[in-house]
């Protein structure tokens, strides 16, 4: 690798700045797990097809699997890990995905958290049919996606979103 293969990128992850040096085809999933020990967020297909990578950048939900890592330089990244206040405080999406009874297996449960969100974050909100076409961006294995239709419909949007 050459050194113009090798970039240096600034991004704030859960509101904390990073700078780090990468390689220039990391992939923004690689930088989160790998290189900022996140693990929350995960990997599943590789091929953003099922959402298990969801972070928001800038407020917007992305595949971090298709994602190079320095197309976030300058961004805002959320991974499920910043979620909950810097209390430990459940975030509102959070308490409804518990109430609701989403965890079930957890795997993809931090990247329909992080959809979620990205919902409740637009202005001006969606209409109700909207929150099937958003989960559908996500494949949940084991929950028949109920709970968490249950979840997102009993969620009051916050006044402080995000």
């Amino acid at each position: 690798m050459t050194t113009r293969d090798r970039l240096t990128i600034r991004l704030t992850v859960n509101g904390e700045a990073h700078t780090v040096e990468i390689s220039s085809n990391l992939m923004l999933v690689d930088l989160v797990r790998e290189r900022l020990n996140l693990q929350g967020t995960r990997v599943a297909c590789d091929q953003g097809a099922c959402g298990a990578c969801t972070v928001l950048v800038d407020g917007r939900p992305i595949t971090a699997c298709l994602s190079f890592a320095f197309t976030a330089d300058g961004a805002a990244v959320l991974t499920i890990e910043g979620v909950a206040g810097s209390d430990n405080t459940l975030d509102t999406v959070q308490l409804a995905f518990h109430d609701s009874g989403v965890p079930q297996c957890g795997f993809c449960t931090p990247g329909m958290v992080l959809l979620a969100k990205a919902y409740y974050m637009q202005q001006p909100m969606p209409e109700g049919a909207d929150v099937e076409r958003w989960l559908d961006a996500n494949i949940c294995r084991c929950s028949g996606y109920q709970v968490f239709r249950r979840a997102l419909h009993s969620t009051p949007p916050r006044e402080d979103a995000p």
